[in-house]
């Protein structure tokens, strides 16, 4: 994804066309041109393997009905090819299905190659095995890199090939890039690393794209020099502030990543962004001749498995326009939607080719599209914090705080950036299932091993992920010694990496770990050696490899120093007889499935005493109905869940924010991976602390839903489409009650407005999450609301004096906010 600190050429193999239709793609400084049309497109990015197959024709229609053109994905090399010359496209990996799905919905693909892809992705998106490849320097004028990456595109490409879906072939792919993907500065240090090396990198693999002859025109994303043919792009979350505009008058711009939110790890808050301002900096970029906006992301998934980079949550840019689960994201989804049909109102003079910038204040200009008065369409641009009355073409507009007015026809508003027609609702989780007895619950707990059971011997401290090969988070680190008198002492053990647990004689003495931003640490504990032999077995766990930076082949992790303090003199281990063992027993025995969990001993939970590194197993039947299922582990520390065998992500509930919350509690579990009844359930919990006596499955809904707008807004855009300059009479009184703003309701997945909670039509304090009736107050506010809506899915009340029975103050700008609830 979009990291702050990235910046190298990101190169994009770009072909645009209708799906299903073969098509000749090009481009001009106005926007890119398909099959002779100039297109304003806005495109929304899903990934295929933070989904399921099951999910992805939901995902794509309600991408498709928010205005999105375009899906975007990278393509995960580390999923598709784990062991070197072994690949796989089944399920989640079927990459071919998930396009082919995008060009039965009409819509037009964004394909990014990688290698390299970041995107809070294990590695980046490389394999693992690349690390072990002689001589191997990743992202650099490197020969054995560049062999592998060659060989990779070409496969990829050739695949794509043979399905016909590139855009010559008459398939709907549109962004297909192929190079690395730098974002913000991060390049500046890797540039600087491999100096005159990356410069020969980045041109031998330009002329390598060349030789791929897919035959369509290339997009270089933050790179202000990008060379002719290729255009240079923008990524960020204010390319309508901060992007220079392409580099040749003959390039159009491009917005490659507009943010959504931001990606949560382990420990922070989420970022949130809200819908008005993501609605300014797309109508901005617009206003300045951008002709493509792509939104990182638009739907984020889930991180399952141990897909996830170091400490980024299983759940991914949840607050998208579409949310984790596939639900709408209100009003975020609504806004966006309504933004993109009143561009797409515009699309004739805003492609035209003729543009004016005209200051219409200190703080607010007018852009103006189009060649007349019947062919014009204009965007007032206030970037003042407070209102602001302004003259356009002999016409008054006051323009809300920090604001774009969208003006299909240069005279009527048909949007506001600031104001916000759509709903906004209400995500609730609800307990199907409780866990709460422990005759549900079996525990199998892993043994601490003696140095003698390990099967890797050294005479030094091993690098972690050099010894696992990432075929586990975890590593065991066991050493022994002599000591000739019982002594109360202290252990230090210098760490890089996420998680530390230190056990001294089979007893677990302390645990200590890193954060994103800080991942050195020390463990410092103290420990009651024994007369005799001790064993000292430090378990190492790292929480998702690195994603980014310059010679990710040598980032290291793991114990770099230890030593114990006997209270006289110091004694270090760091070159010393240690014995390693990879991974778990209940890792290495598939615990997880039902052949796997034959292979141990199962206690019953009601015999147990809490240990550290414990598996559980229990079992639940799915809840009934289609709503999103939820796995709440509020109750548990740190691990790994699994369903039917399937690993739904890493949880780390006891890592709190600065607020001292958890930043995840509920883990998706999709319907695609449950049976009716009996559904095997399966946690590894690492630490003592962990309940599963408090774990729930839960259905995920929207349950309220409420909308807030006044008389000043413009009406719902769709009903600019409605438009007509012959009308009878009967017409025309339809056309001004359809041209009012109004209050539109809906619920989702069967449900109906089953009470009004809140109705006010007047001067209501307060907004959507907070309210109370205000000064000004119509009595049949309620009423009115109920018969237009109770016991239907949905329900639109126009803001009007008229439809609640009059006027009683009015010199006051009237608002309606309604809440509802859903059943």
């Amino acid at each position: 994804m979009a990291s702050f600190r990235y910046s190298l050429a990101m190169f994009i193999l770009m072909a645009v066309i209708g799906a299903g239709d073969a098509g000749n793609v090009t481009y001009d400084g106005r926007s890119l041109i398909i099959d002779g049309q100039h297109k304003i497109l806005f495109s929304g990015s899903i990934h295929y393997p933070r989904s399921t197959p099951q999910m992805w024709p939901s995902l794509i229609a309600k991408a498709k009905s928010g205005g999105i053109d375009v899906i975007d994905t990278y393509v995960f090399w580390n999923i598709h090819e784990p062991q070197q010359g072994q690949f796989d496209f089944s399920g989640r990996r079927d990459i071919v299905r998930f396009i082919k799905e995008i060009q039965a919905q009409g819509l037009y693909v964004c394909l990014r190659i990688g290698p390299f892809i970041q995107g809070e992705w294990s590695y980046g998106g490389l394999p693992f095995w690349l690390h072990n490849v002689k001589g191997i320097v990743f992202r650099t004028d490197n020969e054995p890199f560049k062999y592998h990456m060659k060989r990779y595109a070409q496969m990829i490409v050739q695949l794509m090939k043979s399905e016909n879906l590139y855009a010559s072939q008459g398939g709907p792919i549109i962004l297909s890039q192929l190079w690395e993907k730098q974002i913000e500065n991060e390049y500046g240090m890797v540039a600087r690393a491999f100096r005159l090396e990356g410069k020969s990198y980045v041109k031998w693999a330009a002329n390598m794209a060349v030789e791929l002859e897919t035959g369509v025109p290339w997009v270089m994303c933050k790179q202000d020099d990008a060379p002719d043919p290729l255009i240079n792009a923008c990524n960020g979350r204010q390319c309508g502030e901060t992007f220079k505009g392409p580099n040749s008058p003959n390039k159009p711009a491009i917005w490659t990543e507009n943010w959504t939110s931001f990606y949560q790890t382990y420990g922070e808050e989420p970022l949130i962004r809200s819908a008005e301002d993501i609605a300014f900096q797309v109508a901005l970029f617009i206003a300045k001749n951008g002709s493509f906006v792509n939104y990182y992301m638009y739907h984020g998934g889930t991180n399952f498995g141990r897909n996830a980079s170091q400490f980024v949550t299983s759940s991914y840019y949840d607050q998208a326009p579409l949310d984790e689960y596939g639900l709408l994201r209100q009003p975020k989804w609504g806004h966006l939607k309504e933004l993109h049909a009143a561009i797409k109102l515009c699309e004739r003079p805003l492609l035209s080719g003729l543009r004016t910038a005209i200051p219409i204040g200190k703080l607010q200009t007018a852009f103006v599209f189009g060649k007349n008065a019947d062919l014009c369409a204009a965007l007032l641009v206030n970037q003042d914090k407070n209102d602001s009355t302004v003259q356009f073409l002999d016409s008054s507009y006051l323009l809300s705080p920090n604001s774009i007015s969208v003006l299909p026809d240069c005279k009527n508003v048909a949007f506001n950036t600031a104001k916000v027609n759509a709903q906004y609702n209400t995500r609730r989780r609800e307990p199907r299932q409780n866990l709460s007895s422990s005759h549900m619950w079996e525990v199998f707990t892993e043994t601490v091993p003696s140095y003698s059971e390990t099967s890797i011997r050294s005479e030094s401290l091993l690098e972690h992920l050099n010894t696992t090969q990432d075929t586990s988070d975890y590593l065991w680190q066991i050493f022994r010694f002599q000591q000739s008198e019982p002594a109360a002492s202290i252990l230090k053990v210098n760490h890089i990496g996420h998680v530390l647990h230190a056990f001294v004689n089979g007893r677990l003495i302390g645990s200590m770990h890193g954060a994103f931003k800080a991942q050195k640490f020390l463990l410092e504990k103290n420990v009651s050696l024994i007369n005799g032999t001790n064993s000292i077995a430090l378990l190492s766990v790292m929480v998702g490899l690195p994603n980014s930076g310059a010679h990710l082949e040598r980032r290291v992790g793991g114990s770099r120093s230890v030593k114990i303090w006997n209270g006289k003199y110091a004694l270090y281990f760091n070159k010393y007889a240690w014995g390693y063992q990879v991974g778990l027993h209940g890792e290495q025995v598939h615990v997880y499935t039902d052949n796997g969990a034959a292979k141990v001993k199962w206690k019953q939970y009601r015999d147990y005493n809490s240990q550290p590194l414990t598996w559980y197993k229990a079992s639940f039947d799915t809840p009934e109905g289609k709503d999103p299922v939820a796995l709440n582990l509020g109750s548990m520390g740190k691990g790994e869940a699994w369903v039917n065998g399937q690993s739904i992500g890493r949880y780390w509930v006891s890592f709190h924010t600065s607020k001292g919350s958890p930043s995840q509690i509920w883990y998706h579990i999709p319907r695609s991976f449950l049976k009716p009844k009996s559904n095997s359930l399966v946690i590894f919990e690492e630490e003592r602390e962990g309940n599963p006596l408090g774990i729930t499955i839960d259905t995920v809904s929207v349950t309220e839903v409420c909308g807030h707008v006044s008389n000043s807004y413009p009406p719902p855009v769709i009903f600019w489409k409605r438009k007509s300059h012959k009308r009878n009479e009967h017409r025309h009184r339809k056309h001004r009650y359809d041209m009012r703003p109004k209050v539109q309701l809906q619920c989702s997945n069967g449900r109906k407005i089953s009470k009004v909670l809140f109705a006010s039509f007047g001067t209501p304090n307060g907004n959507c999450w907070s309210y109370s009736v205000g000064k000004c107050h119509s009595p049949k506010s309620l009423a009115v609301i109920q018969k237009a809506c109770l016991s239907k899915s949905r329900c639109s009340v126009p803001v009007w004096s008229k439809t609640f029975g009059g006027d009683s103050c009015p010199h006051s700008v009237k608002s309606l906010l309604v809440h509802a609830q859903c059943s």
